[in-house]
Formats: structure tokens, C-alpha cells, sequence
């Protein structure tokens, strides 16, 4: 099962110290790299699932109405793309819940999925996804079962779908994949992972994987796009690293492998025998 999601997000969005009223400075790029997307899936009938930021969507509501009706599922990825771990219960639901009902009323469609910017629920703000419950989220793809710049989840030991239970109530959980070498655990199927790997070990990696939680970005395939030149020098690498090839390498993807959206690969799933993994909720705080 390879699931194909897109974090539709503008090229700045990789750098999260900028606030958000600086960025009607920069240049917009969100419609053509978007379109390349919509267009190589088009041509090839495949369908996917779009974690659309509430800020893109205010902004260009016409970019979200035109996957919608190319036939993707539109799910949430917050509204201002602030890391989880930096918002207390309050900020946080205005957050979401603001973003989905803009969805919403866009596409005239219930959001029901969501992906947190940076994967960044973690063991420490387990609350978050009470929140999502409560907001009518049944789908959360935000956990990243291993050590991650942002925080991850080493703890959640499971990398499959499987269903939360938090204070009694459950979701269905989408985490990042992962596979294991040198006693270790390596995420290759998005994002600056994508673009760094070599395509043919991809490749191997996806064939020995029964489940594959992809994420990329318009900005993964624009190598046009201008660089931040305020970026530390690892985060530089991690954000431009492979850009010239992704595009050619996402394509190859895409044809050597079936690929679908996460609401088929839901109705695939026999959620009746999926782990259920019990989590702790923790208190609301901010964390700096």
C-alpha cells in the first residue's frame, strides 16, 4: 500500500522562524508548481491526498477548487503552519479549527484528515489529538514514529496504520513509515529524504515495504524557486538538497508503483485488526 499525499504549501513555508505577515513579500509560486502536480496525475489517472494550509487556501481559494475538482481528497495541515509544540490547547484549536471550516466552505465537503506542520505532535502534547478528535477529525497522518528535527515519536512504536486511543476516544493513525538499518531507522518516501536518496534504493526500500506514507511539496519539484539565504546551513541542505532530480525521480515513482489516496487506502484497511495503541494525554502548555 502506497499512499500519495501532497502538502500544498508555498516554497518560504519550509523556513518556520518567518511570521506570517511577512509573507505576502515574497514571490507567489504555489499556482504553477501546483499545476505540474495536478497535471503529471491527470495524465496518469492516479489520485491523492492534498494537506492544504489554511493560509494558501484564504489566499488562493481557486488552487483548492481546482484539485478538488480533479478529483482529490482535500484534507487540513493547519492554518498558519506553526509547529504544534509551540501553541498552547486554546491556540491550537482556534488554529485548526479556523483552517478546516475555510476548507470547508471552500469545497463544500466535511474535512475529516489532517497532517500537523513538521510532524510535530509528539510525547509531549498528546493533547493535540484529543483536539482533533473532538474537531471531527478521524484521520491524523502526524506522527513520526522515530527522532525528528521537530520533535518525532520515537515512542509510538508502530509504523502502520493503527488507531490511537486517547481518554477513551479514538482516531485513525497514518504514521510516516520507516525502515530498518544498521539498527536503525530511515524515512525515504518524502519530503528532503525523497530528494537526497538515490531513486534506485527507493526503489528497494518500497518494494520491501508493505505500507508507504508518502509526503511532498509544489515546492520539492520547483527548482526555480529563490533561496532563503537566512537559513542555517543544515537547514539549507535539507530544503534545496536534490532539487534539479525530484521531479524526474517523483515520476518514476509514481509509474513503478501503484499509488492512492489516503481515503482508499482507509477503505482497504480491516480496522478491526489494526494495533490500537493507548496514549497518555499530557498536559497543555507552551512550549517555548
Amino acid at each position: 500500500m502506497n499512499i500519495l499525499t501532497f502538502d500544498i504549501e508555498e516554497w518560504f513555508h519550509c523556513d518556520f522562524v518567518s511570521e506570517p505577515d511577512t509573507w505576502i513579500n515574497y514571490e507567489v509560486r504555489i499556482h504553477s508548481a501546483t499545476d505540474l502536480i495536478l497535471e503529471t496525475l491527470d495524465d496518469r489517472n492516479l489520485k491523492g491526498t492534498f494537506f492544504i494550509l489554511g493560509w494558501i487556501a484564504e489566499k488562493y481559494p481557486e488552487v483548492i477548487k481546482k484539485i478538488s475538482s480533479n478529483g482529490h481528497e482535500i484534507a487540513c495541515h493547519s492554518n498558519l503552519h506553526k509547529l504544534v509544540y509551540q501553541m498552547d490547547c486554546k491556540s491550537f484549536r482556534q488554529d485548526t479549527e479556523y483552517s478546516i471550516k475555510l476548507l470547508e466552505d471552500i469545497i463544500g465537503e466535511r474535512i475529516d484528515t489532517y497532517r500537523a506542520p513538521g510532524f510535530s505532535i509528539t510525547e509531549k502534547n498528546t493533547w493535540a489529538l484529543e483536539i482533533l478528535i473532538e474537531l471531527g477529525i478521524k484521520n491524523d497522518c502526524s506522527i513520526f514514529p522515530s527522532n525528528h528535527d521537530y520533535g518525532g515519536f520515537p515512542s509510538f512504536g508502530n509504523c502502520f496504520p493503527s488507531i490511537i486511543d486517547i481518554n477513551g476516544c479514538q482516531l485513525r493513525e497514518f504514521p510516516m513509515n520507516t525502515i530498518g538499518l544498521l539498527k536503525k531507522q530511515f524515512v525515504f518516501s518524502g519530503g528532503g529524504y525523497f530528494r537526497l536518496i538515490p531513486y534506485f534504493i527507493i526503489k528497494h526500500w518500497t518494494l520491501k515495504s508493505d505500507y508507504v506514507m508518502s509526503y511532498f511539496h509544489p515546492r520539492d519539484f520547483d527548482f526555480k524557486q529563490p533561496r532563503l539565504s537566512h537559513l542555517p546551513l543544515g537547514r539549507k541542505f535539507k530544503s534545496y538538497v536534490g532539487l534539479r532530480k525530484a521531479y524526474p525521480k517523483f515520476v518514476k515513482w509514481i509509474t513503478d508503483f501503484n499509488v492512492l489516496s489516503l481515503r482508499e487506502a482507509s477503505k482497504q484497511i480491516d480496522w478491526s485488526k489494526v494495533k490500537i495503541i493507548s496514549i497518555e494525554p499530557t498536559d497543555t502548555q507552551i512550549k517555548r
